[in-house]
């Protein structure tokens, strides 16, 4: 016995002098090759997160990511935060398949577990514990329900006598799927009457907007997951690096997208007006306002074709129909052109808004023709030729690679009637037929309709048998690492 405890005082003693030797800021702990296993295998909770110091998004996570850390080091939690340069450390970012920033994982008693939860403290946390202790939190008096209610801006209660009811179960099963959100239960009636509420019912408390809202539907965990989400939001959403994965992660998958100038007052302008809009939609679509006035928004503004002096603007995206926007008939922005607008979007009456440049004067003149939205079908579809078209962003690092390469293939084939060689920036011309998430993205369109993608390398001769052989010719090669991007490739990626 004394062996047996005087072995277990040793690897307390080791832990705790690993640990002292781990360089911390802001309670976080810095991790390398030469200490991450050390850590890892000493503890039993470890949140990492894997950065590049560029990337923006890690650069909005780390002070919510310090909060966090430090929120649990005062509570005296074993949950222990790290993170690894991931341009420094690239043996590690390998190892555990790191392809974008921030990457965050959980280690459980050394199992690796996918962080699923937001990027702002009170997420971080609330996740966390899910992940290491019960679901939902015993509240036994009304001073217990206070105080969680005073540190958290969230909780979603359960008030169940008998923790066996069919209703108690599906509370319960909720809890262990939203990982966000702090859950609690009360089971004494006595508080329950104190408090105002009804047994079997489940009640949202937060500390903004609406501050009580009763569940009011049926109590199947679908349904309760959309109106946790839904109501665990504002009304109108402000978009930032911190809501973005809310926004694009949640149940609500139509976003209503507000584009206003905090310079030029558009909040205070229009905000109060259209929240009742926003509010009466809510179950269906989020409202989304974004401050045009951020650098780091720009992408967005292009993403939708739109300029800055189209501000103040609405238009609605469809993350489930491969990101389709719409756009109003009218430039107008009122309660109720926005109010027709999201009634014709699900009366379907809308149309996609797609983008298109106007057509080159000398979109042919050169040996790559140039092609837009608008005369692509008219080239790409002609039955005499077969196309090879490269779909391309301009800030892609590997598309302004293969450009040179490109201009070669097209003069290879200049005199060959039969070919077309063709280029399409898919960042400002949208195809309602064919959807490009990637870049860039090479097709060959044959004589008899055939849509034949390339994956293979991207060098003249591979390209020049892949057109002669009408697409057979194509031996598909390994996608490109992250890593094998330069600091303003990355830097690119990154803001969109």
């Amino acid at each position: 016995m004394r062996v047996l405890l005087f072995s277990v005082a040793i690897a307390l003693l080791g832990a705790a002098l690993a640990d002292e030797d781990i360089p911390i800021e802001d309670n976080v702990y810095v991790l390398s090759k030469a200490n991450f296993d050390s850590v890892i295998s000493s503890n039993d909770f470890v949140l990492v997160e894997f950065y590049a110091p560029w990337c923006g998004h890690c650069k909005s996570l780390a002070p919510e990511y310090a909060k966090a850390a430090t929120k649990l080091v005062e509570e005296g939690s074993n949950i222990k935060l790290a993170k690894v340069d991931a341009t420094q450390e690239q043996d590690l970012a390998e190892l555990y398949k790191v392809r974008g920033y921030p990457t965050l994982m959980f280690f459980k008693n050394g199992n690796q577990i996918d962080y699923s939860g937001g990027r702002q403290a009170d997420d971080i946390v609330a996740w966390l514990k899910k992940k290491t202790g019960p679901v939902a939190t015993l509240i036994v008096n009304s001073e217990e329900f206070k105080e969680i209610t005073a540190v958290n801006p969230v909780v979603v209660f359960g008030f169940f006598p008998e923790q066996g009811t069919d209703k108690a179960k599906t509370f319960y099963a909720l809890a262990g799927l939203v990982d966000d959100q702090v859950f609690a239960v009360v089971n004494d009636e006595k508080l329950m009457e104190e408090l105002e509420v009804t047994p079997e019912s489940i009640v949202l408390i937060k500390n903004f907007e609406e501050p009580r809202v009763k569940y009011e539907g049926e109590f199947n965990e679908d349904d309760l997951k959309t109106w946790v989400f839904v109501h665990s939001m504002p009304t109108i959403v402000e978009f930032s690096h911190e809501t973005a994965s809310k926004i694009f992660g949640g149940q609500i998958k139509y976003h209503l997208l507000l584009f206003l100038s905090k310079k030029n007052g558009d909040f205070e302008k229009y905000l109060d007006e259209l929240r009742p809009v926003a509010k009466s939609n809510r179950d269906k679509i989020m409202c989304v306002a974004i401050n045009t006035d951020e650098d780091d928004h720009q992408r967005i503004l292009e993403f939708f074709g739109m300029k800055k002096d189209e501000v103040p603007s609405v238009r609605l995206i469809a993350l489930e129909q491969d990101m389709a926007k719409y756009k109003p008939a009218s430039n107008e922005l009122n309660a109720n052109v926005v109010e027709e607008f999201v009634q014709s979007f699900f009366a379907g009456t809308l149309k996609q808004h797609l983008l298109s440049e106007p057509v080159p004067e000398d979109w042919a003149a050169k040996p790559v023709k140039v092609l837009v939205a608008t005369n692509f079908d008219e080239v790409v579809f002609d039955p005499e030729k077969k196309v090879l078209v490269e779909f391309y962003a301009p800030w892609c690092g590997h598309c302004k690679q293969l450009a040179p390469i490109y201009d070669k293939l097209g003069e290879h084939f200049e005199k060959d009637e039969d070919v077309v060689i063709a280029k399409m920036d898919a960042t400002v011309n949208e195809l309602e037929h064919t959807k490009i998430t990637s870049f860039p993205t090479i097709k060959l369109y044959t004589k008899d309709n055939q849509v034949h993608e390339y994956n293979g390398e991207r060098s003249l001769d591979a390209l020049t048998k892949f057109v002669e052989s009408n697409g057979e010719a194509a031996e598909v090669t390994p996608s490109v690492s992250e890593f094998d991007e330069d600091e303003e490739q990355g830097k690119a990626r990154d803001e969109l």
